[in-house]
């Protein structure tokens, strides 16, 4: 079906409920610009709030995470691994897109993709993705998967000479 007649097919529909084709304005242009300016800063303000979503999603996702590192394990298998791979390397992807995810979000005043730009909200964003490496490390960690033992660390130790000791 083509672009013209799903424009024709729905062209005699009513508009909805308070919507409006054409902006009116009244006597008034003072009025006019005050609505203007009171609908840019309500959108500037829904625009701040979903950047502060998007700063806290990495910090709502860590259960459901927390939960599928449970249900995969303790030991070195390729689901577990595919599961602790993906934690831990979703932080750095989203970490090195971070101005791309929140240039949508940024003020009309302000450059997109700026590194200044809703710094609250990236660094709010940086800790929560911080925190899904932490709970990717634990679990390496708790794989044995982390050389945190001094086990682990034999081949790097030196011995010292032993004293001679003369029993004669």
């Amino acid at each position: 079906m083509s672009t013209s007649t799903e424009v024709s097919k729905w062209r005699h529909l009513p508009p909805p409920p308070g919507f409006a084709s054409t902006v009116s304005f009244s006597k008034s242009s003072g009025k006019a610009v005050a609505a203007a300016t009171a609908s840019t800063a309500s959108y500037e303000e829904l625009k701040s709030k979903r950047a502060w979503d998007l700063a806290f999603s990495p910090a709502k996702s860590l259960p459901m995470q927390a939960f599928m590192l449970y249900m995969s394990g303790g030991g070195v298998q390729i689901f577990s691994m595919g599961i602790v791979f993906m934690l831990l390397s979703s932080p750095f992807k989203n970490l090195a897109a971070i101005n791309t995810a929140f240039a949508p979000f940024a003020p009309a005043s302000a450059p997109p993709k700026s590194l200044t730009t809703l710094p609250l909200q990236k660094i709010a964003y940086l800790l929560c993705n911080l925190l899904t490496l932490a709970l990717g490390l634990w679990k390496c960690r708790s794989m044995g998967l982390l050389p945190t033992g001094t086990g682990d660390w034999l081949a790097f130790e030196t011995r010292g000479q032993p004293p001679e000791i003369l029993l004669v």
